[in-house]
């Protein structure tokens, strides 16, 4: 069983189809067949139904496809522990959110890619939490407030917030003065995510209600913007909105707490050497720019 077989059969299933999987691995379409066959040969089941779509996995391809992309994993730890020094190979999978993602750390992951020519980064943008264990990634890049979980998790930056509403909803509504207040407005809001505010060093939780929902922050700017609610969002992302007067602050005494920017990988005493890099590459620009995309007044 060879190991570039294994990691194609996991390219395969996480592309859902050969041909989308090839121009991931950059080959072509006869040779991802052509260890699909060899793999499914050597264990004498059959991994993916090949379907009009594209490819499923079959009971047996969903059952190995996890042991596959750990045996893919185990076997990159093994080569950057025996060259724990000089050029990074191998692949690099990154999740990372969609709000952020291509604006602010997809460049970090360009110069990584350029300094090391024999890695290859595969990048994948988007809000959903992804499971990095279960979908196969070596790392992701997480905002916020981490719950507590069985990742390793390291924080290499913050992030200040603000509450803020249109001039307009104001107009209509009213602005907030208290938390108590609060809880009269219209939230415009990330899924069913609570809500921090600093109450002198306590720090509060607070439940908002509201008809707009959205898993994407730039949907929340626009949202707020266009006058639907109050939103708690990063400063990166409304300071312009701010400087233009299409937002403002609002409940200034109860700011949100400082939220993190945080590099989470699967547990494992030896972690990859290409995250420990991309680890250190972004402390390296926090400590040049400490706030993500904010001012923090």
């Amino acid at each position: 069983m060879d190991i570039e077989e294994l990691r194609t059969f996991v390219e395969v299933a996480d592309a859902g189809g050969v041909s989308p999987a090839a121009v991931r691995l950059g080959l072509s379409k006869s040779i991802v067949s052509r260890r699909l066959a060899r793999l499914e040969a050597d264990l004498g089941l059959q991994l993916l139904a090949r379907t009009t779509r594209g490819a499923a996995l079959t009971e047996a391809g969903a059952a190995f496809r996890d042991h596959a992309a750990r045996a893919c994993a185990e076997i990159d730890l093994a080569r950057e522990t025996l060259l724990s020094t000089g050029e990074l190979c191998g692949r690099l999978r990154v999740a990372m959110p969609l709000t952020f993602g291509p604006t602010h750390f997809a460049p970090l992951l360009a110069e990584m890619a350029r300094r090391h020519p024999q890695l290859h980064v595969h990048t994948y943008y988007s809000d959903r939490f992804v499971d990095l264990i279960a979908e196969g990634f070596d790392c992701a890049i997480r905002l916020g407030y981490l719950q507590d979980s069985n990742l390793v998790a390291r924080c290499v930056g913050s992030i200040h917030g603000s509450l803020v509403a249109s001039p307009d909803y104001i107009a209509a509504h009213g602005s907030p003065e208290t938390l108590e207040e609060l809880a009269a407005h219209e939230a415009v809001m990330q899924g069913t995510k609570s809500w921090r505010f600093m109450d002198g060093d306590e720090v509060v939780t607070v439940n908002p209600r509201g008809r707009f929902q959205a898993d994407n922050g730039t949907a929340l700017v626009a949202a707020v913007a266009a006058g639907l609610g109050v939103a708690l969002l990063p400063d990166g992302l409304v300071q312009d909105y701010l400087a233009s007067g299409a937002l403002v602050r609002v409940m200034p005494r109860h700011p949100p707490p400082v939220a993190g920017v945080y590099v989470v990988r699967p547990p494992s005493p030896h972690p990859m050497r290409k995250v420990r890099v991309l680890t250190e590459l972004l402390v390296e620009h926090f400590e040049q720019v400490p706030r993500l995309a904010g001012d923090g007044r």
